[in-house]
């Protein structure tokens, strides 16, 4: 099979590997397709104390494909069945998963990137956001667009912020009550200071892993409110304005998942909404690209074009081309 290896800060090959035998409580799938994620970034830039080339496959999580071969104890599996699935080998022709991991894809959907989907739903469940909330969302990418979503169906009040006008825009589509481009962060302060009558937000949710979207983002919580870090801070330290924070009394949550349980949990309550019809993420799968392309997907996911939400890699060649075919 072809999988795709990172063998130095970027620089990927397209190797020809053996194809994995599920064990036991396994299943081989083959991979349909994987989104390329945010902390991809890492590995692809490299980051302190990686150490390359990394296996075949690897960083790629956000996989979905179909069943193979199921190991002789993974009741339940069938061969044929689609699904998303965890995994840390999704840049390749064929992967292996527990079956215990197995989220079964919605009929009708082409393109299902469980684990990303499921992360905006661990994000979201870990936000408490209530109807009566006004909510400031810091970087509207894949999973910011997604909150933004599920906050106002929620209804609350969003405020979306992002540097790209095709995201300002992007969000006011899926129903934030404003949407701001950042040019300036005191400008935007007092924006946000402004459409809240000075009290801030009861929840700013950070969702770019940056710096300056850190301090934003804590600078619009309200005294007693939330700061939820949803952005993937994996580049170094960071500062915070610990003598704001203390004052204001605000609850500080790290809004990422390490237990498997709750990843499976998150995906599964995604592919109920998206099954049921009341989320359509369809229209944020901006660019895909064939494995022999990894290395170009992570400079897009890295440069974010004009109109640029969600690449994802297409190791078989399979699955619904979305709008930018490359």
């Amino acid at each position: 099979m072809l999988s795709a290896r990172f063998v130095a800060p970027r620089r990927i090959e397209i190797e020809t590997t053996e194809r994995p035998e599920p064990g036991p409580t396994e299943v081989l799938l083959r991979v349909e397709g994987c989104g390329v994620c945010g902390s991809d970034l890492g590995p692809w830039r490299g980051v302190a104390g990686l150490t390359y080339p990394l296996s075949a496959g690897e960083p790629g999580h956000e996989a979905w494909g179909r069943i193979e071969q199921a190991g002789s104890a993974a009741p339940g599996a069938r061969a044929g069945d689609r699904c998303a699935f965890l995994t840390t080998r999704g840049f390749a022709e064929y992967a292996v998963a527990e079956a215990s991991t197995l989220v079964p894809i919605p009929p009708h959907t082409e393109v299902f990137p469980g684990e990303a989907l499921g992360c905006a739903f661990n994000i979201f469940r870990r936000s408490r956001i209530r109807a009566d909330d006004t909510v400031a969302l810091v970087g509207v990418g894949f999973i910011g667009a997604l909150l933004v979503s599920l906050a106002a169906r929620t209804g609350a009040r969003v405020i979306a912020l992002s540097r790209r006008e095709f995201s300002v825009d992007l969000a006011r589509r899926l129903g934030a009550a404003a949407a701001v481009g950042i040019r300036d962060h005191a400008e935007a302060v007092a924006l946000v200071m402004e459409l809240t009558g000075g009290t801030g937000c009861e929840a700013a949710i950070e969702a770019a892993g940056t710096q300056e979207s850190l301090d934003l983002a804590g600078a619009l919580v309200a005294t007693g409110g939330r700061l939820i870090i949803a952005g993937y801070h994996q580049d170094g330290t960071r500062r915070v304005d610990m003598r704001s924070w203390n004052w204001r009394g605000i609850d500080v949550i790290n809004a990422h998942e390490r237990d498997s349980r709750r990843y499976i949990a998150g995906m599964r309550a995604a592919a109920a909404q998206v099954s049921s019809g009341a989320l359509d993420p369809a229209p944020l799968y901006t660019h895909s690209f064939a494995l022999e392309r990894c290395a170009a997907a992570l400079e897009a996911l890295e440069a974010r074009p004009q109109g640029f939400v969600k690449g994802w890699i297409r190791p078989n060649n399979g699955g619904k081309i979305s709008n930018h075919e490359q």
